[in-house]
């Protein structure tokens, strides 16, 4: 890098909606040594209105020009799944660091060789696995680290989201109900989750699993269009961790009422459990604020947790916010502390291991990631 700043390029920078403007661009402006200095998206008009509304310099259609511009170090790859492949190989090939939103990719094959290309182009590479930021999942951790509940014998986990509860739903989650998108309930629903509970409980071994759709139709709001959708929206696992407790997970869209998120974790000296609050909490662990409880009172969480700066702490963008945070630390110092695309083929296999276990009935082994969890 040639300035002191990261300077940031983000792909799919919608000027009117989407993950990038809710979370990445707030996020990146509220953080010290973060620039934003170009945008794409996929269309021409788009692009220069992104780039003027967020007072960015540089406006591009081709995520391969924005990623081989010398004013960009970091690409950030924020559209739908299909696109990730080949996104990220524009910012590998360019020889530039690369944040890719959870999922990786459609498939774990696409998935793994993105990790061979990151690991051969030797730049940092991390994916969205956002929930390990929250300061109340970080806080729970270390509390069952460091023997709060003493052996971990058992964790119960419920996620549910709102989303398509009414049975309308907007234009653009319309492609999440084909799973060949790869973007359902199972992929970043289940996906987050399972991700949220290897970080706080340890690696799951084996598991087993059923999936079901439950909720086939819907209709697309103001068109009156109507989706079928053959994607998942109930994922059922059962699991023994690492340590040998047994895990149970529940997670389901389109909760009519009261969609939330529950994680208790028992052992043989007590008990804790992270619980979702306010109005995200119907968008599942990686999204909104979490609070923690322990034999029978709310936790005050410290201080030390929550690095974001007071721009950044709203509750759609602090965990990314707290990501970026570390990933800068990453790229300038060589430390390890975000999740990479190895942690993402993990995540990817997990799944595998679901869908496995579902159409064959059989209990599953999971292979070890390919390196430990990052702190």
């Amino acid at each position: 890098m040639t300035s002191q700043n990261i300077r940031v390029g983000i792909v799919g920078a919608s000027p009117d909606r989407g993950w990038a403007a809710r979370a990445h661009i707030p996020a990146l402006r509220a953080l010290p040594g973060y620039e934003i200095t170009a945008v794409g998206t996929s269309r021409r008009a788009s692009a220069q209105e992104a780039a003027r509304r967020f007072d960015v310099p540089h406006a591009f259609t081709d995520a391969r020009e924005l990623a081989e511009h010398p004013e960009v170090d970091l690409v950030a790859v924020t559209v739908k799944v299909p696109m990730h492949d080949e996104l990220v190989r524009a910012a590998l090939d360019a020889g530039k660091h690369v944040y890719c939103e959870w999922p990786l990719a459609r498939t774990t094959a696409e998935a793994e060789e993105l990790a061979r290309l990151a690991r051969d182009a030797g730049v940092r590479h991390a994916v969205g696995l956002q929930s390990r930021f929250s300061p109340a999942l970080r806080y729970a951790r270390d509390l069952v680290a460091d023997g709060y509940v003493g052996r971990v014998t058992s964790v119960n986990v419920y996620s549910a989201r709102g989303k398509g509860g009414t049975g309308e739903i907007p234009p653009w989650w319309a492609y999440t109900f084909d799973p060949v998108n790869a973007a359902g309930a199972l992929e970043v629903g289940a996906g987050h989750t399972l991700d949220a509970l290897e970080f706080l409980a340890g690696e799951i071994s084996e598991l087993s699993a059923s999936l079901a759709v439950q909720r086939t139709e819907y209709t697309v709001q103001n068109t009156g269009e109507a989706i079928t959708a053959t994607t998942p929206d109930q994922i059922a696992v059962t699991a023994t961790l690492a340590g040998g407790a047994t895990a149970v997970v529940h997670v389901h869209d389109a909760k009519v009422s009261d969609a939330r998120t529950r994680i208790e974790i028992a052992g043989t000296e007590g008990d804790l459990a992270v619980l979702s609050s306010g109005p995200a909490a119907s968008q599942g662990v990686q999204i909104g604020e979490l609070a923690v409880h322990g034999r029978g009172s709310r936790l005050p969480i410290p201080d030390r947790y929550l690095w974001a700066p007071e721009a950044a702490r709203d509750v759609e963008i602090v965990n990314v916010a707290q990501f970026y945070a570390r990933l800068a630390d990453d790229i300038r110092t060589g430390t390890d502390h975000t999740p990479d695309f190895d942690q993402g083929v993990h995540v990817h296999r997990l799944l595998d291991a679901v869908r496995e276990s579902a159409g064959t009935g059989r209990r599953r082994p999971v292979t070890a990631p390919a390196r430990s969890t990052p702190a």
